[in-house]
C-alpha cells in the first residue's frame, strides 16, 4: 500500500479523494530491474568433504553484479531529482485544507477483562515454570555438546568453516581460493560416540517440544494480553476520545472463531500439555547426567590454517561493501527528499477540497433563485469556471503525485537491492572474519570442557 493509502486508512483523507489517488503495487526488485537478478551462470563443483556437487558463480559475475547495482542507483536518483523539480512548480498554485469527522462505539467489557486477566495469570505462571525447565535442559545440552565436541579433532574447524561459508548468499557464492583451500584441508573422518549423540538428539528434540509448548502458552498469553488491553481501552473509550473514525458496515463483520466454553478449554489444554512436557524434560535431564558421568574419551588430530586466503577475500569483500554503502547513503537521501515532496503533494490535493466545496455550494444555492432571477449571469459563469479550474488543478497534482509515488517505489526498490547486496557482503564478512577466522586464530578446543572430557597438557 502506498503512503496515501495508509493516510486514508487512518481517516486523514476522504473516501472520494482516496479513490482518485493512484496505487503502487510493484515492489519486487526483480521487476524493478526489468530482468532476472541472475546475472551470471554458475558452474558445478565437487566437494569431497561433504561428497556433494553444488553450484558457484565466477568472480567476474560477482563484479558485474556490483556494477549493475551502481548504475541503477545513479539512474534512479537522477530521475527522482527531475520529478521533484516538476512537482515543486505545481505545488505553488494551491492552498487551504479540511478535517474529518468522528464517531463512537462502546459497551460492557468489565467481566470479560476480569476473565482474561485470570486466565493470563495462569498462563504466565506455567510459562515461567517451563522457561526455567528449558534453561535447565539447555544447560545440560550445552554440557553434553561440549563433551561430544571435545571428541572431535582440529579437522572439525575446517569442516565448520566450509559449513559456515555455505551460508553465503547470492552472488557471493563464489568458488574462490578460500573455498578451494578449505576443501584441500579436509583429510580425516571424525570419530564420536553413539550414545552421546543419541542422547544429544533426544535433548534437542525435547527442547523443540518444550519450546513448542512454551510457544503455545506465550501465543495464548500474548493474545489474551492484547485482548485485555483492547477491551480495557474500548471500555474507557468516549465520544471525545481521539483516534476514532468511520468504519462503514463494520456491524456486519463477524470474525469470531470461539465461544466462551471452547475459549477456556483451549487454555486449559495448553497448560496441561506444558505440564506433561516439563515432566518428560526432567526425566531426560536425569538420563543426561547419568550418561555424562559414565562417558570418558580423548581424541586428537592435526590442525592447519588458510588465513592468507581468508584475509585477501575479506579485503576484497570489504571494498565492495564500502562502495555499495556510499551509493546507499545517496539513495536514502533522495528517498527522504521524495517522501517530503509526496507529503507536500498530498497536502496540496487535500487543500483543494474546501475551495471546491465553497464553489459547488454557491452553485447549489443559486439554483434556488426564482422566476426571472434564474439568470445565467457572470457570477454563474465564474463559479462554473472556478469549479473547472479547481478540478484541473487536482488532476494536475494527482498526476504529479502518481509520478512521484512511482519514483519513490523505484527508489525504495533500488534501496532494497543495495541493502540486500550490502547484507550479502556483510553476511560474507561475518562468516569469513568472525565465524571462520575467529575459530582459526587459535587452537579450536577449550582445555576446560567440563566434568567428562579434558585435554591432556602438551598433547598438541
Amino acid at each position: 500500500m502506498a503512503y496515501y493509502d495508509t493516510l486514508s486508512a487512518r481517516g486523514s483523507m476522504t473516501p472520494e479523494m482516496s479513490k482518485m489517488l493512484p496505487m503502487v503495487s510493484d515492489r519486487t526488485p526483480a521487476r524493478h530491474l526489468n530482468r532476472s537478478l541472475d546475472l551470471g551462470q554458475s558452474k558445478a563443483y565437487y566437494n569431497p568433504a561433504s561428497k556433494s556437487v553444488y553450484n558457484r558463480y565466477s568472480v567476474g559475475d560477482w563484479g558485474f553484479s556490483n556494477n549493475t547495482h551502481f548504475n541503477l542507483s545513479e539512474k534512479e536518483r537522477a530521475h527522482g531529482e527531475r520529478l521533484r523539480a516538476d512537482a515543486w512548480r505545481a505545488i505553488k498554485e494551491t492552498d487551504a485544507r479540511t478535517r474529518n469527522r468522528q464517531n463512537d462505539v462502546t459497551k460492557r467489557l468489565g467481566e470479560r477483562v476480569y476473565d482474561i486477566a485470570y486466565m493470563k495469570g495462569e498462563l504466565n505462571t506455567e510459562i515461567n515454570q517451563m522457561a526455567t525447565e528449558i534453561e535447565n535442559l539447555k544447560e545440560y545440552r550445552r554440557t553434553l555438546e561440549k563433551a561430544l565436541g571435545d571428541t572431535a579433532n582440529p579437522l572439525h574447524v575446517a569442516e565448520e568453516c566450509l559449513m559456515h561459508r555455505e551460508k553465503r548468499r547470492g552472488i557471493d557464492l563464489v568458488n574462490d581460493d578460500v573455498e578451494k583451500s578449505l576443501i584441500k584441508e579436509v583429510e580425516i573422518i571424525k570419530k564420536c560416540q553413539n550414545k552421546m549423540r543419541q542422547c544429544l538428539q533426544k535433548a534437542m528434540a525435547q527442547l523443540k517440544v518444550d519450546r513448542a509448548a512454551q510457544h503455545a502458552l506465550e501465543v495464548d498469553s500474548k493474545d489474551k494480553h492484547h485482548a485485555q488491553g483492547l477491551d480495557d481501552r474500548m471500555q474507557q473509550l468516549r465520544n471525545s476520545s481521539g483516534g476514532i473514525g468511520y468504519f462503514p458496515s463494520i456491524e456486519n463483520v463477524d470474525n469470531t472463531i470461539t465461544i466462551p466454553e471452547s475459549w477456556g478449554r483451549y487454555t486449559q489444554e495448553n497448560i496441561a500439555r506444558s505440564q506433561k512436557e516439563r515432566a518428560a524434560s526432567e526425566r531426560l535431564r536425569g538420563e543426561i547426567d547419568a550418561l555424562m558421568r559414565a562417558c570418558a574419551s580423548e581424541m586428537w588430530n592435526i590442525y592447519n590454517n588458510v588465513n592468507t586466503c581468508f584475509n585477501t577475500r575479506i579485503h576484497e569483500t570489504t571494498n565492495a561493501r564500502n562502495t555499495l554503502q556510499a551509493h546507499l547513503q545517496r539513495t536514502v537521501q533522495e528517498i527522504f527528499d521524495m517522501e517530503r515532496n509526496i507529503q507536500q503533494l498530498r497536502k496540496a490535493i487535500q487543500d483543494k477540497e474546501n475551495p471546491m466545496k465553497v464553489a459547488q455550494t454557491r452553485l447549489d444555492e443559486r439554483t434556488r433563485r426564482i422566476n426571472v432571477e434564474v439568470c445565467h449571469d457572470p457570477v454563474m459563469k465564474s463559479l462554473k469556471n472556478e469549479v473547472g479550474e479547481i478540478r484541473d488543478s487536482i488532476t494536475m497534482l494527482k498526476r504529479s503525485l502518481k509520478a512521484s509515488e512511482l519514483s519513490l517505489a523505484r527508489l525504495l526498490k533500488t534501496k532494497a537491492v543495495l541493502e540486500h547486496d550490502i547484507g550479502v557482503k556483510e553476511n560474507s564478512l561475518k562468516l569469513d572474519s568472525q565465524n571462520c577466522m575467529g575459530m582459526r586464530k587459535g587452537f579450536p578446543m577449550d582445555p576446560k570442557v567440563g566434568p567428562v572430557f579434558q585435554m591432556v597438557p602438551g598433547s598438541y
